[in-house]
């Protein structure tokens, strides 16, 4: 079958301005006002302006004035209700113009606000459309069946062509192809998709069909927890918001209680009523704490709009909040610093029987070749990577605790822990190993670990020939993200490498490579043997207080900023990954109970704390922090529950960008309430001490509510997240 052009996007859910309500009633509103406007002017009859003024108020007074009402129903003091009520005043004492003014501006204003809630839910739930409403199932026999998408369960599998969309996450089973995955983590470039590849729902395939085994439900789809985290964050409200809303009913009551107070007290004295009503009316409209209370949403949810369109999911306006404020940020390693994927980071061949480093990594990638334990992917990995051809194996087999072994070429290959296979007395086929070459071979062992890396070793009929160094990954950008949030959290960054920590009191142990509660290089299990490399005697063993790292959960906070790795790993290879990101604080092989407790020591010490990580371990740390931030694409499901925040695309330097795209919406929140406070001020001031006309009072109070609302909007620009980056 030839290859269908590729599918345009869908075209965006968009609200049409009709279809809303808010909009309707006040487009109603404003014309029946502009009409009666000019014959109110003109001096027109009563009887001509009269009943346009009416349909105004009507129309748009109706809506506010009910759902006033039943707030006030519910011991509420709706500040809509107030606005009615200063309007219903106005035209009871003949200023018609007035009121009819405040209920136009007012009920625009209300449009406007339900409007821009409804693009942003189009936006949000259009992502939902992403995802093709059918989709190709092959069936066990191998025929094509077009299902609902809805339909599909997991374990399906689904034919995806050329240019379609995928119609479900999952696991692609066979095929090649590049996915373009921008909907979901934000990437600009498409990514190249291969069996074993993870895949998302509504992502649009490339020039390659692909067989997809569908591995979650619809309820579970990426794009579906996307939606419902937005709404969700959309439901919350921030503490400023919710502190605000509590004063708000006090203050409204204030404002009643002085207006009446201004009505009644100067007709006592024998005021005019006509000019004393005005004034009461004037004062309830513009001491109406209207921009206030839109002072603090629009810029959380604006914020979290823009950290959403750049893989960045916030639960919550709260958590939006929450995350702006931290004085001390603690980063998990394997995961969130490094890829947690070892690589061969060298090959140390030993001079035996002649082996280059060339051979004995391809001797060594022969063996691990069935295998799938990660080390053994990554000795295969590298073989590939440098064009290596990598004969043939037979006679497979895997020992715990040594590694595995093979027949290559004729020859038995054994690669494994140095634990494993160094020791004195360990056979091949029944040849023993000289002391000497033992020696030599453990030297390099411990020279490797004692670096920070996974040492394992190659023998050839039985000889030492290599022994390789493996090391995880540091993901691109993590010394300049670290550096970055050294500046947000007000510490200085070291000047250059080096912990520069001393040792702290922890708890009386020193734990080795294998420990510690993540695996990482020299903690996790051996090429196919379950047991890890680097855990016997010797150097490697341990990392007591001269690795320059702390171990146990019982340090002293040591200020209240500044960045820490915790980790569950070795100390040597938490000090090396610290080293290379700049980070001099360094916690080392704590259990996952032990994270929480640092944590919980820091805060309460005074600090906020910023819990960085993605795996089940990190979990508690995650629950007991300020805030926390998860890894979407390698983080467990229990890390990305419990965490405030989401980095979809496993960016470190996504973290302090967020971290400054919050301090930059919690001060425009400052912002606008300086803005609406002075507004209010200086109009009640003036109304107080001189003359306020009405009208101008309107556009005074109007005007603010959308001048607050319209900088508040100003973080979805898309300079709002580069600024954040620079920060």
């Amino acid at each position: 079958m030839a290859p269908t052009a590729p599918a345009p996007p869908p075209r965006p859910r968009r609200t049409r301005l009709s279809a809303l309500p808010e909009v309707r009633w006040a487009a109603l509103a404003a014309l029946a006002f502009l009409l009666a406007f000019p014959l109110d002017l003109a001096g027109a009859p009563a009887w001509a302006w009269g009943p346009l003024y009416a349909v105004c108020y009507a129309a748009g007074g109706w809506e506010p004035g009910l759902a006033g009402l039943q707030a006030l129903r519910e011991h509420t003091l709706d500040v809509d209700l107030l606005m009615v009520v200063a309007a219903v005043g106005a035209a009871g004492i003949g200023q018609f113009l007035d009121g009819g003014l405040l209920i136009v501006i007012f009920a625009a204003s209300g449009a406007l606000e339900a409007l821009a809630t409804r693009r942003t839910e189009d936006s949000v739930r259009g992502l939902l459309d992403l995802a093709p409403s059918t989709a190709v199932r092959l069936t066990t026999d191998g025929r094509e069946e077009t299902v609902e998408a809805a339909a599909l369960r997991v374990g399906d599998t689904v034919l995806v062509r050329p240019g379609e969309r995928l119609p479900a996450d999952g696991t692609v089973l066979a095929g090649a192809s590049e996915v373009d995955q921008a909907t979901i983590t934000g990437e600009p470039l498409p990514v190249d998709k291969a069996p074993d590849d993870e895949v998302f729902a509504g992502t649009l395939n490339g020039t390659g069909a692909l067989r997809v085994r569908v591995g979650k439900d619809a309820t579970e789809w990426a794009i579906a927890r996307i939606v419902a985290m937005v709404e969700e964050a959309g439901r919350t409200k921030a503490p400023t918001q919710v502190f605000v809303e509590k004063v708000e009913q006090r203050y409204s009551a204030a404002v009643v209680a002085v207006t009446l107070t201004l009505f009644a007290v100067p007709l006592f004295f024998g005021a005019d009523f006509t000019t004393t009503l005005l004034r009461a009316m004037t004062f309830m409209i513009v001491a109406s704490p209207c921009a206030v209370v839109l002072a603090t949403m629009p810029p959380l949810l604006s914020a979290i709009a823009t950290a959403r369109r750049h893989g960045v999911l916030v639960k919550s306006a709260a958590a939006m909040e929450r995350l702006g404020a931290v004085t001390r940020v603690a980063l998990d390693k394997t995961g969130t610093l490094t890829e947690g994927a070892p690589r061969v980071a060298g090959v140390r061949p030993l001079g035996s029987g002649g082996t280059d480093e060339a051979r004995a990594l391809a001797l060594a990638a022969a063996a691990e070749q069935p295998s799938e334990h990660p080390i053994a992917r990554a000795v295969v990995a590298a073989a590939r990577v440098r064009g290596l051809r990598v004969p043939g194996a037979c006679a497979f087999s895997s020992t715990p605790g040594q590694g595995v072994r093979a027949v290559v070429e004729g020859r038995t290959v054994r690669v494994g822990s140095p634990a494993g296979l160094l020791s004195a007395g360990v056979s091949g086929s029944g040849e023993g190993l000289a002391e000497e070459q033992l020696r030599g071979a453990r030297a390099v062992a411990s020279e490797i670990e004692a670096a920070g890396q996974t040492a394992v070793a190659v023998l050839v009929d039985g000889l030492p020939v290599a022994v390789l160094a493996l090391t995880d990954r540091l993901r691109p950008g993590a010394p300049d993200a670290v550096a970055r949030l050294h500046r947000l959290t007000g510490a200085e960054a070291p000047p250059g490498p080096g912990t520069g920590a001393e040792p702290g009191p922890g708890t009386g142990a020193e734990p080795g490579p294998g420990t510690g509660a993540e695996p990482g290089p020299g903690t996790g299990a051996g090429p196919g043997t379950g047991a890890g490399p680097g855990t016997g005697p010797g150097p490697a063993a341990g990392a007591g207080p001269e690795a320059g790292a702390r171990t146990g959960a019982e340090a002293e906070p040591t200020s209240e900023a500044g960045v820490t790795l915790l980790t569950g790993d070795n100390a040597r290879a938490a000090r090396r990954t610290a080293e290379e990101c700049g980070i001099t604080d360094v916690r080392a092989g704590l259990l996952p109970q032990d994270k929480a407790a640092a944590v919980r020591a820091w805060q309460d010490a005074g600090a906020k704390v910023l819990m960085v990580g993605d795996g089940v371990n990190d979990a508690p740390a995650l629950a007991a922090a300020h805030s926390g931030v998860a890894m979407g694409r390698v983080g467990s499901d229990l890390a990305l529950e419990t965490a405030d925040a989401v980095v979809v695309r496993d960016e470190t330097g996504a973290v302090p960008t967020v971290v400054a795209l919050s301090r930059r919406a919690r001060r425009l929140v400052v912002q606008n309430l300086v803005i609406a406070s002075v507004c209010i001020g200086a109009l009640v001031t003036w109304d107080l001490a001189g003359h306020l006309p009405l009208p101008l009072g309107v556009l005074g109070h109007e005007g603010s509510t959308v001048l607050v609302g319209l900088n508040g909007l100003r973080l979805l620009r898309a300079a709002a997240w580069r600024r954040a980056a620079d920060a």
